[in-house]
């Protein structure tokens, strides 16, 4: 049974700092492409970053320069590095992993940006 499980949202005030982590088990992990989504209240969900099996990172323009998505392979984790966080940021973030057309999302970590 493959699971998904991020962490490490929060409440920030703006400018700051978070990591997300995002672990996975019972998946050929380094085989997967890892995506980070997130939804705002009242909006759809967004595509935010993303690397590839073997490295490659793609982000959303409204991200560049100040999110970086990462992988551990070796410990089968995610981590996306969000610096100077904006209210704008504000949304539940979800880690999926997509192989093909198989695809696994995790539960969602809420993170707040406000002063």
């Amino acid at each position: 049974q493959v699971q998904v499980v991020e962490s490490g949202g929060g409440l920030v005030q703006p400018g700051e700092s978070l990591r997300l982590s995002c672990v996975a088990s019972g998946i050929i992990f380094r085989m997967n492409t890892i995506n980070w989504y997130r939804q705002a209240p009242g909006k759809e969900r967004e595509l935010v970053a993303t690397i590839t099996s073997s490295g490659s990172t793609n982000y959303a323009d409204s991200v560049k320069g100040r999110f970086s998505i990462s992988r551990d392979n070796a410990k089968n984790t995610g981590n996306l590095q969000m610096n100077s966080l904006k209210p704008e940021d504000t949304a539940v973030y979800y880690c999926q992993l997509a192989r093909n057309s198989r695809k696994y999302w995790g539960q969602g970590t809420q993170v707040t940006v406000s002063s």
